[in-house]
């Protein structure tokens, strides 16, 4: 396998320093409020090289963080009148929402910032023991100039960092490249007590030790947005191999932003679409789908006509499936799982792969068409759309409730689309039509349309 290393700048071959499990980090959410679409893009990306890891046979150990104290989150709790902890729960929990409905698998460790102060003070005492630190007026700083290798990440030359141009001036910092690792106490603000009086850490130290303390020095990946290298993932490194003289991590991976009119995504300036207002709208499979059009690395453009696109194509995906109803107990064919791995191998290309997924969709539909035999492409479907995460049922959660209630008023209990489908069947055969047209009707009003072919009828949302 082959992954694109920011820190090499050149895809790599990918090799983990444990055969037998591999070891990610990706920095998570700052929950002050709840995720936009570029989050969900992010962590999609991620969890997709999850799957395909198990999947050619790794154990995988997934570590995703949840900063739950930052400025933002003392901002946006003032604003609301409301303790830093209540916001940090509520926005967690519409995160944990967002992406369990996008079909991501939980991290292995969840983290939070807030549960690792002692452990964070401690590592700044190591910093401050080895030069590498100073105390000045309750707050703690990283000295950036004592780590010769400060910018091999991101490619900046300290010299080029100008005053003024990365940072606004500050009489306690010795050099205005310096960044915090411990803040003073503000008055009303969370506080933790340490060595240099009631504070609390700062937002790079937080990733550095929680890294480093589920998954050890010179772990295998690091992940996040191309946003974060720096300069939270360049201190990252800083404060790390400053503290102990060892590589942080082997790989560092980085998503591509997800743009809005043709900027950034962002929660601090109010360009956003909300993600759970994306998976009301949308399909959550579907979403799913837009994201992975696009290669990881490369920008992505938001559009309501990209979304609608993305369904259409869902829609193509599972229509093939309902015409091989059930499992198939037959091996995926060899050569279309080959195609697929040299996609995925090829720095996770996502694109190639969809591209072997609906080659082999319309290569199913021919042979269907002329009573061939496609279970073993069945087969190798299947493999692909789990390994991609695109198996989620085909029911809009917002409707979920809705079909349920139409099922019962049949006497269907706990039933779906399917079942009402065979309901209708039946009463076409019996010539119920008035039974058959409403169940058609009711489905339509829940933005279910009813395809009749000689197969059978299928169904997608409208």
């Amino acid at each position: 396998m082959q992954l694109y290393n920011t820190l090499e700048r050149a895809t790599v071959p990918f090799v983990p320093g444990n055969p037998d499990r591999v070891t990610i980090y990706l920095c998570g959410p700052t929950v002050q409020a709840e995720p936009h679409l570029g989050h969900g893009r992010s962590a999609v990306a991620f969890d997709v090289l999850r799957r395909y890891l198990e999947w050619v046979g790794h154990e995988v150990e997934f570590v995703r963080n949840v900063t739950d104290i930052d400025d933002k989150i003392i901002a946006r709790a003032s604003e609301l009148r409301m303790t830093t902890e209540e916001v940090a729960n509520e926005a967690a929990a519409a995160f944990t929402d967002a992406y369990d409905r996008l079909g991501n698998l939980r991290p292995t460790i969840e983290p939070k910032a807030t549960e690792h102060v002692d452990e964070m003070v401690a590592a700044i005492e190591t910093l401050i023991d080895l030069g590498h630190a100073y105390e000045s007026q309750g707050d703690v700083y990283f000295s950036v100039r004592s780590f010769p290798d400060y910018g091999k990440l991101s490619r900046h030359n300290i010299a080029d960092l100008r005053a003024g141009e990365r940072a606004e001036h500050d009489d306690r910092k010795r050099d205005v490249l310096d960044f915090a690792l411990w803040k003073s106490a503000k008055p009303g603000e969370p506080s933790w007590p340490s060595p240099w009086g009631e504070g609390r850490p700062g937002w790079h130290i937080e990733c550095s030790v929680m890294a480093r303390m589920y998954l050890g020095d010179g772990f295998d990946i690091h992940g996040g947005g191309t946003d974060l290298i720096f300069p939270h993932h360049e201190n990252e490194i800083a404060q790390s191999e400053a503290a102990t003289g060892k590589p942080f991590a082997r790989f560092w991976m980085h998503n591509g932003m997800l743009n809005l009119s043709g900027e950034k995504m962002a929660k601090s300036t109010g360009h956003v679409v909300t993600l759970l207002g994306a998976l009301d709208q949308w399909d959550a499979v579907a979403v799913r789908l837009f994201y992975l059009r696009t290669h990881y690395r490369k920008p992505l453009d938001y559009s309501r006509a990209a979304l609608e696109d993305a369904e259409a194509s869902l829609e193509r995906l599972r229509s093939f499936r309902r015409r091989v109803p059930g499992s198939v107990e037959v091996s995926p064919r060899a050569d279309v799982i080959e195609r697929f791995k040299a996609a995925m191998d090829d720095d996770l290309d996502g694109a190639a792969a969809l591209a072997v997924l609906f080659e082999t969709v319309r290569e199913g539909n021919s042979a269907l068409d002329t009573g061939s035999d496609v279970s073993s492409l069945v087969a190798a479907f299947d493999e692909m759309m789990g390994v991609l995460g695109l198996t989620a049922p085909a029911t809009l959660e917002a409707d979920d409730g809705a079909v349920a209630a139409l099922a019962a008023t049949y006497g269907i209990v706990e039933g779906d689309v399917d079942d009402l489908l065979e309901l209708r069947d039946r009463a076409r055969q019996s010539k119920e039509w008035e039974t058959a047209d409403a169940i058609r009707d009711a489905l339509i009003e829940l933005h279910i349309t009813i395809e009749d072919t000689a197969d059978g009828a299928r169904w997608h949302r409208h």
